[in-house]
């Protein structure tokens, strides 16, 4: 049983933001496997299966800077799964790029450093989507921001290849996917 994640803020002031690509991963890799969520109080989340893995889909509702506390308590429901993952926007890569790690630190992202944070490891996997950067606007304030109309064709084709990175993942194994997909 794998248990992945998707980070973002919830409602609808921060829908289709950049820092809610987590979310709109999630959301299309649940549908193209027809997973339905249900709202818990801190996150919501989907059961099912891709292939021959069980699956356990999260997305915390409690605010990015806090999604540790909603994993953890995922976690401690289904204690000891096969791994997990967890969908990230990352200021640092191109908009549109992906990018997959077995491990490391938060890289300075709030709700990374709130999952390692509450579940004590940084051993987890990261599919990272590039939001881009832009030197004029506040990362606080940039992340919070809507993708522009020349942006939305490459954070769509990111999402799909993101839902495919997920499956690879679970199909065939972390390495194949990153040099399949970084």
């Amino acid at each position: 049983m794998w248990i992945i994640v998707g980070l973002g803020n919830p409602g609808v002031k921060y829908a289709r933001t950049r820092h809610n690509i987590g979310f709109a991963v999630l959301e299309e890799f649940a549908g193209s496997l027809n997973i339905e969520f249900s709202e818990k109080a801190d996150y919501r989340i989907g059961k099912g299966s891709a292939g021959t893995a069980k699956i356990v889909l999260v997305e915390p509702l409690t605010f990015m800077n806090r999604s540790g506390s909603a994993v953890k308590k995922v976690m401690c429901k289904y204690p000891d799964p096969d791994g997990l993952i967890v969908v990230q926007d990352d200021l640092d890569l191109d908009t549109g790029k992906l990018k997959i790690r077995k491990k490391g630190s938060s890289g300075g992202h709030n709700g990374i450093e709130s999952v390692i944070q509450n579940i004590g490891t940084n051993e987890f996997i990261r599919i990272k989507l590039g939001i881009g950067r832009n030197p004029e606007i506040p990362a606080e304030k940039y992340v919070l921001s809507k993708f522009t109309k020349d942006e939305q064709p490459l954070i769509k084709e990111a999402v799909s290849r993101a839902v495919d990175a997920i499956k690879c993942i679970l199909s065939e194994g972390v390495d194949k996917a990153m040099n399949r997909f970084n």
